[in-house]
Parts: structure tokens; C-alpha cells; sequence
């Protein structure tokens, strides 16, 4: 499993860990009117999948927006933002923020994302920062866990990697 910190402590992340070249995981998570999401529903697409604990904060907030202007630039890939915050929050906030481009979903019914892919901090109940890039095939190409949650991931990374899986 990757050692993820939050500000300087451990912790422990719950699920298995996806590592580049597995199977991509299905899960069921909400979108903001509560209607289910899965990996099948964007089946046959390129898929960055960003992991965020909370929308609300600064971190979130500017990796939610960096992807947000990368989606008009990444034809043919499909963005996907996931945190545990309520759908409620996460629509007030998309609204606030002008976010569109992007899927802001929630896994807060029942941590299926962060327990399938081995992002969801046990001592916290949210998901541990990390990004995944799944081919139209449903491979993972692209899986990074930050180390420290309160950091950005390597942006450049996962948009190159999104770009070679098309």
C-alpha cells in the first residue's frame, strides 16, 4: 500500500491499491441529483479519475478547477472528480465555482470508489488525494497516490498519460 500522510501523520488507507496495468475497479458513487454513477457509464472513453477529500478546501478546490480547464483541452476524455462531500455540497459548490467541463461525484453513501481503489483514510472518512487514468479499455495507465494529502498531484503527469491512452 502507498504511505500517504495527512499534514505530517499516517494514515491508514482502507481497500486495495490499483496499480498501472490492472483491471480498473467498478463502483457506484452519486452525482449531484443523487442518481447513481458507475465505471460502466463511461465505458469505451478515456477516463481521468480525480480523488479529493473536499471540495471546500484549497487544495481540492484548485485541482478540482485545474481539471475543470484541462477537460476543454482533452478531447474525447471524460473527467471525473470524486470526494466524500455530500451531492448538495458538491452542486452549490460547482455552481459557485463555474465548474461544468467535469463530473463532480460523491462517495459518501458507502465509500465504494475509495475502498475499491484503496483511497479511503480510515481515521478521517475522506478519500486520500490521488489521480487514475483508465483507457477506453478499462485499464488503469496512470495511478498516483500523494503522499502527503495536502499537496498537488503531478498535473502534467496525468494529462500526458490521458493523452497517450486515447
Amino acid at each position: 500500500m502507498a504511505e500517504v500522510t495527512f499534514k505530517g501523520n499516517p494514515v491508514t488507507l482502507l481497500g486495495t491499491q490499483v496499480n498501472v496495468g490492472d483491471k480498473a475497479p467498478d463502483f457506484t458513487v452519486l452525482a449531484n441529483d443523487l442518481s447513481e454513477v458507475t465505471l460502466a457509464d463511461s465505458k469505451g472513453k478515456v477516463r481521468i479519475i480525480s480523488v479529493v477529500p473536499s471540495v471546500d478546501t484549497g487544495v481540492c478546490d484548485q485541482q478540482t478547477r485545474r481539471f475543470n480547464e484541462e477537460a476543454s483541452k482533452l478531447n474525447g476524455v471524460e473527467i471525473l472528480t470524486i470526494s466524500v462531500d455530500l451531492p448538495f455540497a458538491q452542486k452549490r459548490w460547482c455552481a459557485a465555482a463555474g465548474v461544468e467541463n467535469i463530473s463532480v461525484l460523491s462517495d459518501h453513501r458507502d465509500l465504494s470508489f475509495g475502498k475499491n481503489y484503496g483511497v479511503a483514510i480510515e481515521e478521517l472518512r475522506l478519500l486520500s488525494r490521488s489521480v487514475f487514468v483508465v483507457d477506453s479499455n478499462d485499464t488503469v495507465t496512470y495511478a498516483e497516490y500523494v503522499s502527503e494529502v495536502t499537496e498537488h498531484p503531478n498535473y502534467e503527469g496525468v494529462i500526458e498519460a490521458a493523452k497517450a491512452a486515447k
